[in-house]
């Protein structure tokens, strides 16, 4: 195979990433609301359910409540506001 072989980068351009500090942590999780949001990518629903699982069983005295996104790779912004409002922490589950 003679000659020259051109490649594209199918990423194109990322955008400028600006990095932001982390939440604080809460101390304890106690009587918390945390939210487990699941962002639609494939068996992230059956995590989240796993996750929820888990912490009733050995952190029952954490609220947990599952969210999704109105579509995946889209910013849902009632869904952010609902989780910012009612909830203490969050927990975001991109699929398995």
């Amino acid at each position: 195979m003679a000659g020259q072989i051109v490649v594209h980068d199918p990423r194109g351009y990322p955008p400028k990433v600006v990095g932001k500090r982390l939440a604080n942590r809460p101390e304890s999780l106690d009587g918390k609301v945390l939210y487990l949001i699941d962002c639609l990518f494939d068996n992230a629903d059956v995590f989240m359910e796993q996750l929820r699982l888990w912490f009733a069983e050995h952190m029952p005295q954490v609220v947990t409540r599952v969210v999704r996104p109105r579509e995946s790779w889209v910013d849902d912004p009632e869904m952010r506001a609902k989780v910012v409002a009612d909830g203490n922490a969050a927990i975001i589950g991109v699929g398995l």
